[in-house]
């Protein structure tokens, strides 16, 4: 009976294993090159560059200038893509970094943590759409990802979630956002604001279908 049991719990798992989405990018950065820009990244604004820590290597963006600035990963997709990436900054006094992921391009959906709001945002472009409460720990790695999806002929619906790296993903989205006009075309990226002075980090982006 032992066997048996073990035989379906087995059967169960590798065909939970056969149906996750299959990753259409990933990167933790631990092959590129130290102080240079990863291949097949675009900068749009901003000096990122693969930084070595003492956890292994992460994408950084400087403490300075204090603007906004980006970079676009991956390919372009439409809709029905989600992408996620984990995040770390910190504060300085009262002022505070912003960051965040996107989909569809410059114009499209950024999800962003604001934590001088206590927000967690959707942008479109750079008008923000909605927001929910959101407290951001300073100093600690947060977990972000956004998913665009087609759900009906003329709409679509963008969601998002945070959480605390290395926790379990939370099972239900945070932030919703529909949309009766069609995606624009682009690639994924990420975003940040160092406000606060001190550098913001990047690492574990990731790309995939929609769940």
């Amino acid at each position: 009976m032992i066997p048996r049991l073990l035989f379906l719990t087995a059967c169960l798992a590798a065909a939970a294993f056969a149906a996750s989405p299959k990753p259409l990018y990933e990167s933790n950065f631990e092959a590129g090159e130290v102080g240079k820009l990863p291949e097949g990244m675009m900068v749009m604004s901003g000096a990122f560059a693969v930084k070595q820590t003492s956890d292994g290597k992460v994408l950084e963006l400087p403490g300075e200038p204090l603007e906004t600035f980006g970079l676009l990963f991956a390919t372009s997709e439409p809709a029905d893509i989600s992408a996620s990436g984990r995040f770390f900054g910190t504060k300085s006094g009262r002022k505070f970094p912003t960051f965040g992921i996107s989909l569809n391009g410059v114009g499209g959906y950024r999800l962003q943590i604001s934590p001088g709001k206590k927000a967690l945002e959707i942008y479109k472009g750079d008008e923000a759409k909605t927001k929910v409460p959101f407290d951001w720990t300073s100093g600690a790695w947060t977990q972000l990802r956004i998913q665009l999806r087609k759900t009906g002929d003329k709409t679509w619906l963008v969601e998002g979630k945070a959480w605390p790296a290395g926790a379990p993903e939370p099972a239900s989205w945070v932030i919703r956002l529909e949309e009766s006009e069609e995606p624009p075309p682009g690639r994924p990226g990420i975003w940040g604001s160092p406000y606060s002075g001190t550098p913001i980090q990047f690492d574990d982006l990731l790309l995939a279908p929609a769940s």
